[in-house]
């Protein structure tokens, strides 16, 4: 009936990470971004994935928010279109969730670190790694007095780790994001099939039931994708 679908596609990947019977798919990619000692075990979606009523309409998210039990805020997003400025963009989006929190009247000690997760179909730092991390620090001693503030850039295209020596979750999740159009559940290479929410990952594309419509507008993105 079709190819298998590419999570990089806009409407597949909020289905795949934002939907709350995938909850567990976004915990694990999360995990994967987080230290050790910062790992969770549950989250909130706050803005779970509705379906467009027609073809054509927007997408009902532009990203995937959501909240652990001690309150700390995750703003997840795709972006696969080039821009000019998106460091300015990533900051002003993870200001405006970050501010948020705080209703009027509320002491600014009720506000909670918010980390921002962007991962981008294109090359935008002049770094050689594909994944980059930015928080503040005092310019002498490289001390992080504004916790509260963490951004993680994941650049799919400086992604080179053959599949075949991947040892890492988030070399995992980099991976599935680059290449889960190729594979299916009995192709998925051992290094990603360790993983028992790469799987699911895998699982969920696969089942993944499209209307006539539904897969139209997935293909318009698909080829917009292409095209890119």
């Amino acid at each position: 009936m079709r190819e298998y679908l590419n999570p990089r596609v806009d409407f597949a990947f909020k289905k795949l990470f934002g939907s709350e019977e995938n909850k567990t798919i976004l915990i694990a990619f999360i995990n994967a971004i987080l230290p050790q000692a910062e790992q969770i075990a549950d989250v909130e979606i706050l803005n779970p994935y509705n379906q467009p009523a027609r073809v054509g309409e927007k997408l009902s998210i532009l990203d995937i928010k959501a909240v652990d039990k001690q309150g700390k805020r995750y703003n997840i997003e795709m972006q696969v279109a080039d821009q000019v400025h998106y460091n300015q963009r990533a900051l002003y989006y993870w200001a405006k969730f970050y501010s948020e929190q705080l209703m009027q009247g509320k002491p600014f000690s009720d506000l909670n670190k918010t980390i921002s997760i962007h991962i981008l179909n294109f090359n935008y730092f002049d770094e050689p790694e594909y994944h980059n991390a930015f928080k503040i620090l005092h310019t002498r001693t490289q001390k992080c007095y504004f916790e509260d503030l963490e951004l993680h850039f994941i650049e799919l295209e400086k992604f080179d780790k053959s599949v075949e020596a991947i040892t890492t979750a988030i070399e995992r999740w980099t991976t599935f994001l680059r290449r889960a159009g190729e594979y299916n559940r009995s192709t998925l290479p051992a290094t990603l099939s360790c993983d028992p929410a790469i799987v699911q990952a895998m699982e969920s594309l696969e089942q993944m039931h499209l209307s006539e419509e539904e897969y139209d507008l997935y293909e318009g993105q698909l080829k917009w994708l292409r095209d890119e």
